[in-house]
């Protein structure tokens, strides 16, 4: 068995959003336990599936972190998908609060995440499986594109943050992360949650650049991520798993 067992208890912070709902509804196939956090406009504008838990969170605002993971009284695995991106500015005329933001997003919000589900995945951890905690980072933390200096930064230090909780929390926790490249999802433009910050992406000619010929779809990340999560990948820790069809290999 590669992917978590029946009844396993998975939690999905971002999962209204493209990747999330792939994660969500290949957990649901496995018969796993499955709770959502997401922002609440995410939640209003892709209503969830009934059969998962939904708990409303802005990774943003500690207090809500601390209030969402409050309410979880176990857990076997966390996803954390949680970020957005904002309009393309070079490093030398970038707006302060926008790098802001965007740190805050993806790598401080991460950060909070962190804190405040490994007390859950330890308590996991002391059974015979370790818990498990998957970071989703981006292909643009090592092959940096013009204009999205505050993302890449922060996706680059999710990996750094991924790998020090892998070390620090082992043999309890396993700490690993996905890192795509550009996905056919809402993500795109912007998000569901935050608007259409991003811009558009020509698919046809990102595409044209890719080994595979194609762009990823949702389910390609999916898979990944349920395997990391699962006893397939037991051995695995502070490690990256770059999804990319051929187009980075680190």
């Amino acid at each position: 068995m590669l992917n978590p067992a029946p009844g396993t208890r998975i939690a999905v912070v971002g999962g209204c959003g493209g990747i999330g709902r792939a994660v969500v509804m290949a957990a649901l196939g496995c018969d796993m336990r499955v709770t959502i956090l997401d922002l609440p406009a995410s939640l209003e504008q892709a209503p969830p599936p009934d059969a998962a838990r939904i708990v409303p969170i802005d990774v943003t605002d500690p207090a809500s972190v601390t209030a969402a993971f409050a309410g979880l009284d176990g857990l076997d695995a966390l996803v954390n998908l949680a970020g957005f991106t904002a309009p393309k500015a070079p490093v030398e005329t970038l707006d302060p609060a926008q790098w802001d933001a965007v740190v805050g997003a993806n790598l401080t919000g991460a950060f909070l995440v962190a804190q405040a589900v490994l007390p859950l995945l330890r308590a996991s951890g002391a059974g015979k499986t370790p818990g498990s905690l998957v970071h989703v980072s981006s292909g643009l933390a090592a092959r940096l594109m013009p204009g999205y200096g505050p993302y890449g930064a922060a996706k680059a230090g999710l990996i750094a943050l991924t790998k020090s909780i892998a070390v620090e929390n082992a043999p309890l926790v396993r700490a690993n992360a996905v890192a795509p490249g550009a996905v056919d999802t809402a993500f795109l433009r912007g998000g569901t949650g935050r608007g259409a910050a991003g811009g558009r992406l020509d698919v046809s000619a990102y595409a044209s650049t890719i080994p595979m010929g194609r762009i990823a779809t949702a389910d390609d990340v999916a898979g990944p991520i349920l395997f990391l999560c699962g006893p397939g990948a037991a051995y695995m820790t502070g490690q990256v798993l770059w999804i990319n069809g051929g187009a980075l290999t680190p």
